[in-house]
């Protein structure tokens, strides 16, 4: 069902975990509100309310209301689901009591949607999370990826590939687009929490799947660009010596003024924190 991943040449050995604020295109935000996602104590319950997976059904669905087809991709594959737990997400609450569904077969059709990605979606809004789950390890108080058929963490099925792309793509960054599509903010914050867990990702995969992103977040999107961001930056010793990064650039687009921005921010933050008497140029009066 899942495509495999790609053996890679120019990747990344370390997991890329981030703060995901840090460089945005705007004010940089100071260090000390700097938060990992694998800090301990202090952010665990506040992350089990949001990550923790459900092995119930969602809230308020009894699993008895009519089952939906959905019928997905350019090949048609097929999926069911009640009604109930479709609808908590508002695209598909607004489908359901709207002109689209065919009343008939209560059927709605998805053609532009990956198979892969709609069931991760399925997974999701049954078990409040998907494959790979995401496991709080009580011992070291961190947040991990469970393992695998392969007994790796988080690699397997960590990409898939995009035919309107042409390219492999982060399976967690599609689920963010899609999720944002779908009003499904905790599926979003649940998808960029596992993306920050991958690692071994390659250069040119990472590159198209920001690309990807750009593409399909709206422009006040804080988190996933902002990840992306981050983590060029982070590991710009890499990225400098990509070749896929140089012919990117050379194509252009918002990501990379987006990434300049994000760039002086990171420059003005480490230089006030080497210098207490550090600050920034006045600007010039009109």
């Amino acid at each position: 069902m899942f495509a495999r991943r790609a053996h890679h040449n120019e990747s990344f050995g370390k997991h890329y975990n981030t703060s995901f604020d840090k460089h945005r295109a705007g004010k940089a935000t100071s260090s000390k509100q700097k938060r990992s996602f694998r800090e301990a104590a202090a952010a665990v319950k506040k992350v089990d309310r949001v990550t923790k997976p459900n092995q119930s059904p969602p809230s308020g669905s009894t699993l008895t209301s009519p089952i939906i087809t959905i019928c997905v991709g350019p090949e048609q594959r097929l999926f069911a689901a009640h009604e109930d737990v479709l609808s908590h997400s508002p695209f598909f609450a607004a489908i359901c009591r709207g002109q689209f569904l065919e009343t008939a077969t209560k059927r709605v059709n998805l053609p532009e949607e990956l198979p892969e990605i709609f069931s991760s979606v399925l997974e999701y809004l049954y078990k409040g999370d998907y494959y790979p789950r995401l496991l709080h390890n009580k011992r070291r108080n961190t947040w991990e990826l469970e393992e695998t058929e392969n007994n790796s963490r988080g690699n397997a099925e960590s990409t898939l590939f995009h035919h309107s792309a042409g390219q492999m793509l982060l399976k967690d960054t599609m689920l963010y687009c899609t999720a944002d599509r779908y009003g499904l903010d905790d599926l979003k914050r649940l998808a960029l929490r596992k993306q920050g867990l991958q690692s071994g990702i390659q250069c040119s995969t990472i590159l198209a799947s920001a690309r990807y992103a750009y593409a399909n977040t709206p422009d006040n999107d804080s988190k996933l660009r902002a990840h992306y961001l981050a983590l060029i930056i982070r590991s710009r010793s890499t990225f400098k010596r990509s070749g896929t990064m140089q012919m990117e650039m050379e194509k252009g687009g918002m990501m990379f003024f987006d990434l300049f921005v994000a760039i002086c921010n990171h420059l003005d933050d480490m230089a006030s924190a080497k210098s207490p008497l550090f600050t920034k140029s006045p600007r010039t009066p009109h």
